[in-house]
């Protein structure tokens, strides 16, 4: 029961290092100038080194000690938290583009024909080079992490499993496997909260004093502290690794007997051979893609389509969706040690659980909006956008190329800032915040423009989609501790 709470508790540790980067990826992304697409390949790259090894390692079985693998692939996968949070360290202080207005600047980033403004000087080939060297370094540190991450989970979860399937008499195994990963989940769970607490944080506070800090939470050029997390992540797990060393190759209890040491090819090729469980891998490499794409990009789905910030779209997933999934694995080990469920229940048990998943999820493909319309990138008219976001009716502002300042007009149409909407002033609170933009020679109608993005119009379908995702989530996490027992359980009679 010990090694069940201290295995426990190094899984959720460990899939908090690896979850923390999915909930900020998209904080990643804007500080470095990464795509969609290499974000992705970072976040999955860890599955390399974990796919190359996990076989061989995991057909060592009994022969090794166990515990002590466990233990130095815990110490890896801390070593690979530090490396993530490494390139904050080895990079300069975060800089953007001051060109544009902020909460202690508000009128530099109108439509100025006369005086073109300090961007004028800036010049695209000067940026590049340096910021594309600069990511390239930290590229490389974060896909190594990444790689160190997945080799040190190698021992992690088999040998964790088998061990306390070893030992455990069969009524408890269920129960006790069905603890272990209603408490994996956690993991990902508190990563998603820990990544609303940090990216609430300026990136460089403890380069900066927060009277210097020009931005706010909400606007768009914000950077929040994603490297913070993963040093509380990565202590957590060295801490939790340190048990192991001390746990025996075996429990004083009598354990059930092992079959005849055979070669690796002969196992192989005799598990490649069984139907169950060639079944039950190819379900849970399914599965493994879904929620991969789930984890790594529902936070950004959530902060585009419904209008989040990146804190709150963590804090929903960590709060919510992820709970919902442990839920549904502690349901599934229950059932198994209240009914002692045969092989083919458990099958039938997982079946039921993921077409009750499949009905209840097929209305979320129902539930969204249009993407909102911006000028130069999703909407062109009479105005002759290009892909600069250039036109007649702002061409004469000489606006910055870069400039990223978001503007909604009264037309319903976002500018990427006031100069490209043609904006010529704007209208201040007494806190001296902007109330609105006027005199917007490319906006339609009254000729306005409040600062912000226009959001989109889905806000009425943010609870139906929280609470179906939910739901489904519960509902697939119910067959997670059933299909696990069938690959442990296969070649008994």
């Amino acid at each position: 029961q010990f090694f069940v709470f201290c295995h426990g508790l190094l899984q959720l540790s460990q899939l908090l290092v690896s979850g923390y980067l999915k909930s900020s990826i998209s904080t990643i992304e804007r500080r470095y100038g990464l795509s969609s697409q290499t974000s992705g390949l970072l976040a999955s790259f860890n599955e390399v080194g974990n796919t190359l090894l996990i076989v061989f390692v995991s057909y060592l079985g009994s022969r090794v000690h166990r515990p002590r693998l466990i233990g130095c692939g815990a110490l890896l996968v801390s070593l690979a938290g530090f490396l993530m949070a490494l390139p904050h360290f080895l990079t300069g202080p975060y800089e953007f583009d001051s060109s544009v207005a902020s909460t202690f600047s508000n009128t530099t980033d109108l439509c100025q024909p006369v005086a073109p403004g300090a961007w004028a000087n800036l010049s695209d080939a000067s940026c590049t080079p340096h910021a594309s060297r600069e990511n390239h370094e930290v590229l490389l540190v974060m896909f190594v992490a990444q790689a160190l991450l997945g080799i040190g989970g190698v021992p992690i979860q088999p040998f964790g499993i088998s061990y306390i399937d070893d030992f455990a008499s069969e009524r408890n195994s269920p129960l006790y496997l069905g603890i272990l990963f209603s408490l994996t989940v956690v993991g990902p769970g508190v990563a998603f909260m820990l990544g609303s607490a940090m990216l609430r944080f300026y990136v460089d506070i403890d380069k900066v004093s927060t009277a210097e800090v020009q931005l706010t939470n909400k606007d768009p050029r914000w950077v929040g502290a994603w490297w913070l997390g993963f040093l509380v992540a990565a202590s957590l797990v060295a801490l939790s690794a340190l048990p192991y060393f001390f746990f025996p190759r075996e429990m004083p209890k009598e354990h059930r007997g092992h079959s005849a040491q055979q070669g690796f090819p002969v196992v192989l090729l005799r598990n490649l051979r069984h139907p169950v469980y060639l079944l039950v891998v190819l379900a849970q490499v399914n599965i493994s893609a879904m929620v991969a794409g789930l984890a790594t990009f529902m936070g950004k789905f959530l902060e585009r389509q419904f209008s989040l910030t990146a804190s709150l779209a963590n804090m929903i997933i960590g709060a919510v969706n992820i709970p919902g999934a442990m839920v549904g694995i502690v349901v599934g080990g229950a059932i198994l040690k209240r009914f002692q469920m045969s092989l083919r229940q458990c099958s039938a048990l997982c079946v039921l659980g993921m077409l009750l998943c499949l009905l209840t999820a097929f209305p979320l493909l129902f539930l969204g909006c249009p993407t909102q319309k911006v000028a130069g990138v999703t909407h062109w008219d009479s105005s002759g956008f290009g892909l600069r976001a250039t036109a007649t009716c702002n061409a004469r502002c000489r606006c910055p190329g870069r400039g990223f300042n978001p503007v909604c007009g009264s037309d319903g149409v976002e500018h990427t800032s006031p100069c490209s909407a043609g904006c010529t002033s704007v209208t201040l609170r007494p806190d001296s915040s902007v109330l609105n933009y006027t005199g917007c020679s490319c906006v339609g109608g009254a000729g306005t423009a409040r600062p912000g993005s226009c959001g989109t119009a889905c806000s009425h379908l943010f609870v139906p989609f929280v609470v179906l995702s939910c739901l489904a989530g519960i509902l697939a996490s119910t067959s997670h501790t059933p299909s696990f027992m069938l690959i442990l359980r296969w070649a008994q009679p």
